[in-house]
């Protein structure tokens, strides 16, 4: 068979800049985050060491990704689904409980985690489902994409994991909201939305009410649920306008700092370099998510553009509520910051789902608009 140059020449060599620059300033911070640990007399690899040989394993995902023409994706999405399905139902059996939640599956050489595998797979259905409705949605095509996400997410927040199930929610209403709802549909939302929070709190476990309590006051119990948050602030505080310095951060290098390798790396980030490196990062993360929105909007077919809008939302969702836990803005709701936090699972994600970006991108030239 044939290969087709201009497959190459429509590579977005941006978005693949972009990307290993955060992996790579993500990988300096775990270095900085980093300390030997010691479990059961042995000694284990470093975080960075780890997240080097995810990256390298994303890498190679990510290039197989780009190699298959993403309409192939159409017909195998409701294949992955269920296989995802399967892969969440089999956690409650044999998954593996790492600090005190069962949420992996334990593959030997490998702790696998389906809540990021259903993020891609619910993104994949979702797209299709969504090509095949009206150009505005009405009530029952609302439904009908909604329902994609709705047993993934049962699943997974009875693991639990609010914040995993939560995302499977906002990447499909971004979708949603990108397509278009009828006004009144939409207007019945905006009401319908907040009524149900009450609702909402009484199928919360206790630790995550007590969450959502400590962010309204973190001073309440702050040795007990608020202490993440105040160590957090503090060490973001303390780096100031120019930062501490790498390998300077007192709070996290004298472990005060707690989940400094996964949730709150960002805060190792802020303490070390500061308001300049902070905002300098965040402008790394901007122009990542401009080089996939232009992705969508090149694309020459409606199922690449919702599969790269639904890639859009899900970095930009992460992005959010991670910085804004971090920073005591929202609840801490256990989501890691794309390439900055430590994970094996998230970083195969992160780059395969980037390997789905610049499949689009590469294929924009092969037929026409439809």
């Amino acid at each position: 068979m044939m290969f087709d140059r201009r497959l190459l020449q429509h590579i977005n060599w941006s978005l693949l800049g972009l990307a290993f620059i955060l992996f790579g300033a993500g990988v300096l911070n775990l270095y900085s985050a980093s300390a030997l640990r010691v479990e059961g007399g042995l000694t284990l690899t470093p975080f960075y060491m780890r997240q080097l040989v995810w990256g390298g394993a994303g890498f190679l995902v990510m290039l197989l990704i780009m190699i298959i023409d993403y309409r192939h994706l159409k017909s195998l999405s409701w294949y992955l689904y269920l296989l995802t399905i399967i892969f969440l139902l089999c956690v409650p059996i044999w998954g593996k409980t790492i600090y005190g939640a069962k949420r992996w599956l334990g593959l030997g050489f490998f702790n696998f985690q389906p809540s990021e595998m259903a993020k891609v797979c619910v993104l994949i259905l979702g797209a299709k489902v969504l090509t095949k409705t009206e150009d505005v949605l009405g009530w029952r095509d609302l439904v009908k994409v909604m329902s994609v996400a709705l047993l993934p997410a049962i699943l997974i927040i009875k693991q639990p994991d609010l914040g995993s199930g939560l995302i499977l929610i906002l990447i499909l209403g971004g979708m949603i909201l990108y397509k278009g709802l009828k006004k009144r549909v939409f207007k019945t939302l905006l009401i319908m939305l907040p009524l149900l929070l009450p609702l909402a709190w009484n199928f919360l476990h206790d630790y995550q009410k007590e969450r959502i309590l400590t962010f309204l006051n973190p001073e309440r119990d702050p040795l007990g649920s608020g202490y993440h948050i105040i160590q957090s602030q503090i060490a973001i505080g303390s780096g100031r306008f120019w930062g501490k310095g790498f390998l300077e951060g007192t709070q996290s290098q004298l472990r005060f700092l707690p989940e400094k390798h996964t949730d709150f790396a960002f805060a190792v980030f802020g303490e070390e370099w500061g308001f300049v490196g902070s905002i300098i990062l965040l402008i790394f993360f901007c122009s990542f998510l401009y080089q996939i929105f232009l992705v969508s909007q090149e694309a020459k077919d409606k199922f690449g553009t919702y599969l790269v809008i639904g890639v859009f939302f899900y970095f930009f969702w992460q992005v959010l509520i991670n910085m804004g836990m971090v920073l005591g803005l929202m609840p801490v709701v256990g989501i890691p910051l794309p390439f900055i936090s430590y994970g094996g699972s998230a970083s195969l994600v992160n780059f395969c789902l980037i390997g789905l970006v610049m499949n689009v991108s590469m294929r924009k030239f092969m037929f026409k608009s439809g």
